[in-house]
């Protein structure tokens, strides 16, 4: 019986039951809770420069209306970069190679920053809807197309996340069945494939931290279009 591609990116089950909330839940289990004493050790020094560094990089473009986002934003950060991590790992799921997930996480974010644009500067929010100096035959079509491409922006980040994720996961696992056909034909041609699917992974690694910090940076820009 062929096994398809894609059963990899099904949610696993258990007596039919989705164990998709333990995938997601489990990655804020690994890490590390800082103590109460002043003193801490090298894996909680490391975690908390990075988010320090992050969160410094991310707020640095925003005023201090936007700054309110930092530990939501460092958190999905840190949220994002593990999911997609664990899962490189064999015999493990990938949350965020759903797009209902991703929906999940990118609609609400992004209804949350045109929200405080209309509440906190509606003239502001609603000028990004025609550019300054448009002819005025042109408005009406402008006006159409800025709506529309607003309404679109959930949508790229959450097919941008998934088709970046499920892509990379089925490139893996096609030349790794090649390898594993091959070696018994071919075994100089499998060893060169093999050493293809090590700088793949190496690349799939990049990838899955790249398409978190992108996803995050984005919802940042919005943000920063509506404080």
């Amino acid at each position: 019986m062929m096994v398809s591609f894609f059963d990899q990116f099904a949610s696993p089950s258990l007596l039919g039951i989705p164990l998709i909330a333990i995938a997601i839940a489990l990655p804020w289990l690994l890490f590390p809770t800082p103590p109460s004493q002043w003193i801490s050790n090298r894996l909680i020094t490391v975690q908390t420069w990075f988010i320090n560094r992050f969160i410094n990089q991310l707020m640095m473009p925003l005023n201090v209306g936007g700054h309110k986002w930092a530990l939501l934003l460092a958190s999905l950060m840190v949220f994002l970069i593990t999911i997609n991590m664990l899962g490189l790992l064999p015999y493990t799921f990938t949350p965020t190679t759903q797009l209902s997930l991703n929906m999940g996480l990118a609609v609400p974010l992004w209804l949350a920053t045109v929200i405080i644009g209309m509440r906190n500067q509606p003239t502001v929010a609603l000028g990004h809807l025609l550019p300054e100096g448009t002819p005025i035959p042109l408005i009406p079509v402008l006006i159409i197309i800025e709506t529309i491409s607003l309404f679109i922006r959930p949508l790229a980040l959450g097919v941008r996340l998934t088709a970046n994720l499920t892509a990379g996961h089925l490139l893996i696992q096609l030349i790794a069945t090649a390898v594993f056909v091959l070696l018994p034909m071919m075994p100089t041609v499998a060893i060169l494939t093999a050493a293809v699917l090590f700088l793949l992974t190496l690349l799939e690694v990049a990838v899955a931290m790249i398409q978190a910090y992108v996803f995050v940076l984005l919802l940042s820009l919005y943000l920063q279009e509506n404080v």
